[in-house]
């Protein structure tokens, strides 16, 4: 199935790919592999989700801002390539959460882009993961996602 019909099933509108907030470029391919920069959840210039998991924030919210990440990831790989039929699986995902000092359930987390990347992508959208507690993230964002797709 071609993933923007499977998008549009789903009535999952990709954003627009969020520029370097920096000295860095967002996506490098090196042979069949395309690594990306760590995705926050930045939309069309606006956070969306900010604050740490445990202190104010739950871990819903901390799933629903890796699902962003997620879409932000995809939305960088188009850019990138011209067509997310491109995206051969995904190899891994490395999140990061902010969180409180002693936070334990990053995965519980991070399973917001897991669950995205295979809801879209199918078993493509395997992959494998780290998920790991932070105390701070650029932005106060609540989750980054760094991510390694192969290509064809």
């Amino acid at each position: 199935m071609k993933t923007e019909t499977r998008l549009a099933e789903l009535g999952i509108e990709l954003p627009s790919a969020p520029a370097p907030a920096g000295n860095y470029v967002p996506a490098m391919q090196v042979g069949n592999l395309l690594y990306l920069s760590g995705a926050i959840c930045l939309v069309n210039g606006e956070m969306t989700h900010t604050g740490k998991i445990g202190e104010t924030r739950d871990i819903a919210y901390g799933q629903a801002a890796a699902r962003v990440c997620a879409l932000n990831l995809l939305a960088v790989t188009k850019a990138q390539l011209g067509d997310l039929d491109k995206i051969s699986r995904v190899v891994v995902l490395n999140g990061f959460v902010n969180g409180v000092p002693g936070f334990a359930d990053s995965p519980a987390v991070i399973n917001g882009a897991s669950d995205t990347m295979v809801e879209i992508l199918g078993d493509r959208g395997r992959h494998t993961r780290a998920a790991v507690a932070v105390t701070g993230l650029p932005k106060d964002t609540t989750v980054e996602i760094q991510a390694i797709f192969e290509v064809a």
